[in-house]
């Protein structure tokens, strides 16, 4: 694992110059692009929870499980370090002080749960290199529990996009070629390349370009002959859901990001901030289903600044649909935004954006319904259907023997 973490003192952070000649690689240092073997950039970490119980304490949560949060934290961790040895070889052990270039997480495509956390086992998480562009590389990370008996069992699939830019003019830096040797190789380079094409349709079709489609026009139009205005303009009567204005679900806190959460850019660390929102979108979830839920897929995060040391950060929440399944009957997709506070003048500016969703496994059918009430929140309604779709999806083709 190359260290993506800052271990150095925040005095000596302090110290240090902040000008573009200090980010430049000595005379002949640059690194070169040579092609990497998809395996070169291979990274695992181990969590023996079952055999240790003094690690196993630093993760419990309240019922005696495993805190997801954490496990992502880790996962941002991995993925940058697999990052980092792609660039700079497999024999890697820290990072160079002038590399010339950074690598910064672009995107968290899916984290989709596969299986249950519990019972409590040893953990392996592991990923690598799987696609290349001109300046991002594909990561698929993998989190697996081990039995006693040798079995392993794949708990969590994931996707991060990583970015490379020049540390002198922030721009984007080229990256290292793929060289395909096995025909697995050839395999997951066309996941990769089908994942960066659905990427691309995506974006296309994001709401915030494009109108909804004429099937989802009509499910918004559904919507509101069941659960909009009646005659007096107040909420429709609905006898078997309670209808929840979707401003009503807000959630938000505010915190100082200190020091200690650095990473080696002097930014505040990504997967600090992954934690953060999963364990605010956790309470919304618990607060508007009424009950326990459980971590089903993250559903997409988009990183578009970075977080300075010493700011103020609003992570905000909101549920912004709910739905009842065949397999759960509880379902609830929420949206977290975190922005930075400018102190003089009150504005905020957008930092992240993270999407999650999270069921309930037992019990009676989710009772409460999330309406939105203006057009933007209608557009979050259709974005929210659109991922528990394509997460129903996945977890389809999963089952498939």
């Amino acid at each position: 694992m190359v260290p993506v973490r800052s271990k150095g003192l925040w005095s000596e952070a302090l110290a240090m110059p902040d000008s573009p000649a200090a980010h430049e690689p000595p005379p002949g240092t640059q690194n070169p692009l040579v092609p990497r073997r998809m395996h070169d950039s291979y990274c695992e970490i181990m969590l023996p929870f079952a055999s240790s119980p003094e690690l196993l304490e630093h993760y419990t949560n309240a019922s005696g499980g495993i805190r997801t949060g954490l496990l992502m934290e880790h996962l941002d961790s991995l993925a940058g370090s697999i990052a980092y040895k792609h660039m700079l070889g497999p024999d890697v052990s820290a990072l160079p002080k002038n590399a010339g270039f950074y690598m910064v997480t672009a995107s968290v495509d899916r984290l989709d749960m596969l299986a249950s956390l519990y019972p409590v086992r040893d953990m392996r998480l592991s990923g690598q290199v799987i696609h290349t562009g001109r300046s991002s590389l594909e990561i698929a990370v993998r989190m697996e529990a081990l039995e006693k008996d040798g079995k392993e069992e794949t708990i969590m699939l994931g996707r991060f996009c990583m970015v490379c830019r020049d540390a002198r003019t922030h721009g984007a830096a080229p990256v290292n070629p793929l060289s395909l040797d096995l025909p697995e190789d050839h395999v997951l380079y066309n996941i990769g390349e089908v994942h960066k094409n659905k990427r691309q349709s995506r974006a296309v079709r994001s709401l915030n370009r494009v109108p909804p489609t004429s099937s989802e026009a009509e499910s918004l139009h559904s919507l509101y002959l069941q659960y909009g205005l009646d005659e007096n303009g107040g909420l429709s009567a609905h006898p078997e859901r309670e209808r929840v204005w979707m401003g009503d679900t807000r959630l938000e806190k505010t915190l100082v990001m200190f020091p200690q959460e650095r990473n080696v850019h002097q930014k505040i660390f990504g997967g600090y901030l992954m934690r953060l929102a999963y364990e605010l979108g956790f309470a919304n979830s618990c607060l508007f289903t009424r009950d326990h839920v459980t971590f089903l897929s993250l559903d997409g995060i988009a990183f578009a600044r970075p977080v300075p040391i010493g700011s103020l950060l609003r992570l905000t929440s909101y549920i912004v649909h709910s739905a009842t399944s065949e397999n759960y009957p509880a379902l609830v997709h929420v949206w977290v935004h975190a922005d930075v506070v400018n102190l003089e003048t009150g504005a905020e500016q957008r930092t992240n954006d993270f999407r999650f969703t999270w069921c309930r496994e037992n019990g009676p059918p989710l009772k409460r319904m999330v309406v939105p009430k203006t057009y933007g929140e209608a557009m979050q309604w259709l974005e929210g259907r659109r991922a528990l779709e394509m997460g129903s999806e996945i977890r389809k083709l999963r089952k498939r023997p």
